[in-house]
């Protein structure tokens, strides 16, 4: 195992792509370039307060041996310091928000260290969020408050656990410095901790990164980043295929729809499906106001931002994510001479998305197979019954499983788990149809080792999820300095689907006082 102040960064993006001649950090448009050179802010009092022994022993990196900032490696997690090689940078990219198109926006609070290669050869680039100004900070403060971080440290690790694509985060340090923020954007600013967090990812590329050069008429750039990417992270590509860069924006096309695919398998809410924070690898990026869908309500977006809209609300996720690749079809429009080949893409899109959520859909519900359209009223009246008796989704679809066990469970004690209070007579008559016709499908076709089928649906759904509620019960520990709850909380999620004896608290359904409490459910972009 090896300490970050020991090893030796390397920095592909800066070696191959243009960079920003300006080493002004201030506000301001930059001209064609793919990042802008720039240093981290000191912080005063750096402090570890979280790590991942998981994503370290990946990394190969032995955990800082000192929380503060007495060891090196605690400073360069907090920006403080320089490893060997690093040349810290800022990303230029833009982006469609909500619609509508942003402009410039960039990384105006995270700047990348650099890349570390592992023994095997795996690279990794590691970025510090809430690390201070940058040229496209616009008029914010490039910090980060703890809450915010928190949560992004916890659900990267969490969506790793869940086997949904994700980005990773390394470490939490406490800055010892007060940022200002407005919570609810009601006026009401106060000082809150400071945090950065140490993301992890092969490449943090943006849908935005493309579309940003793109509109700014860039095109030898936008090519040149093209085929970094191309080259680094898609090397079944052929060099020299004259459609390369359709059948890439295919296979983009591919992942994205697999990363929503398990988005909507575990409830996961991502709150700012933004194209700025779509990654061209196909994980999910920024973890700002997500939740989870814990009662049915498909048109439930935890940001209050959207609240109006609900743009990125659950079930519009995957429309949208075809609508941010329909905007990266078009940024790319000028490297492929043939648009079909693109619409080919998005075509690609919709099938992976349809034929991995109806197989996602069907272990979830322990049936050979899943049809969202002949099997379209069965579906709508589980989605009903479920709304109607307020049952909680994570539990419902875990004790699921147990229907099928040698000795079913009857279905009036798995809702009484799922609900607050058992449905009324006549609910209860339309579940018992439900439950028939559920168990006439486990049946057909397929006459398979119901365990075995059992034991799959236990892989497909969740025991334990950073639900907002318990990642809040965290935020607030921590700021009185105890971390008990989120080592716990990271403890669990590392492995979501294994039961844990004594852990029955974190699986069960949320209580009623969190439904509506601030930072429990609904959350705002502020951070």
């Amino acid at each position: 195992m090896r300490r970050l102040v020991d090893l030796e960064f390397t920095h592909r993006y800066l070696d191959e792509l243009p960079a920003d001649p300006e080493r002004r950090n201030e506000t301001r448009l930059v001209g064609d370039a793919c990042y802008s050179y720039v240093e981290p802010t000191r912080v005063a009092a750096p402090r570890l307060l979280a790590w991942s022994d998981l994503l370290a022993t990946e990394l190969e990196l032995k955990k800082p041996a000192a929380a503060s900032a007495r060891d090196p490696d605690v400073e360069i997690l907090a920006g403080n310091a320089r490893g060997r090689g690093m040349q810290p940078w800022a990303a230029r990219y833009g982006g469609h928000q909500f619609g509508h198109w942003a402009d410039q926006l960039g990384d105006g609070r995270a700047i990348s260290l650099g890349e570390l290669t592992t023994t095997a050869g795996r690279r990794f680039e590691l970025q510090l969020k809430g690390a201070g100004r940058t040229p496209y900070s616009r008029h914010a403060d490039g910090r980060a408050v703890l809450r915010s971080s928190l949560r992004e440290f916890l659900c990267s690790e969490a969506m790793h656990g869940l086997g949904v694509p994700t980005t990773r985060a390394l470490s939490l340090v406490a800055t010892g410095e007060p940022v200002i923020r407005d919570m609810f954007y009601d006026g009401n600013p106060r000082a809150e901790p400071g945090a950065i967090v140490c993301r992890v990812a092969p490449s943090f590329v943006r849908f935005g990164n493309f579309e940003l050069h793109a509109v700014r008429g860039e095109h030898e750039t936008l090519r040149k980043l093209a085929d970094f990417v191309i080259r680094h992270h898609y090397p079944s590509i052929e060099g020299d295929d004259p459609r390369r860069y359709a059948l890439w924006f295919e296979e983009i096309c591919a992942r994205t729809a697999v990363m929503i695919a398990h988005w909507m398998r575990v409830g996961f809410v991502h709150g700012v499906m933004n194209t700025d924070n779509m990654s061209i690898l196909g994980l999910t990026i920024d973890y700002g106001p997500y939740g989870w869908l814990e009662t049915w309500d498909p048109l439930w977006t935890p940001n209050t931002t959207d609240a109006s809209g609900r743009r990125y609300a659950y079930a519009r996720q995957p429309q949208i994510g075809a609508w941010n690749l329909a905007r990266l079809a078009s940024a790319l429009r000028s490297l492929v001479d043939d648009e079909t080949l693109l619409q080919a893409g998005l075509e690609r899109y919709a099938a992976t998305f349809e034929a991995t959520h109806s197989a996602m859909l069907a272990r979830k519900l322990g049936v050979g197979a899943v049809d969202v359209d002949t099997d379209a009223a069965w579906l709508d009246e589980l989605y009903e019954l479920l709304a109607a008796s307020d049952a909680d989704l994570p539990v419902f679809f875990r004790e699921l499983s147990r229907r099928l066990a040698p000795e079913p469970e009857s279905f009036e004690s798995l809702l009484e788990d799922a609900c607050a209070v058992l449905p009324a007579p006549t609910l209860l008559q339309r579940w018992h149809a439900w439950f028939d016709a559920h168990e006439a499908r486990v049946r057909r076709g397929d006459v398979g080792d119901r365990e075995v089928r059992r034991r799959a649906m236990d892989l497909d759904n969740p025991l334990y999820l950073p639900r907002n509620y318990l990642t809040h019960q965290a935020i607030e520990a921590l700021e009185q300095g105890d971390a008990t709850l989120l080592e716990r909380l990271l403890e669990l999620l590392r492995n979501p689907y294994r039961a844990v004896r004594g852990a029955e608290i974190f699986a069960a359904r949320r209580p009623a006082w969190a439904r509506d409490k601030a930072g429990c459910s609904a959350l705002s972009c502020s951070s």
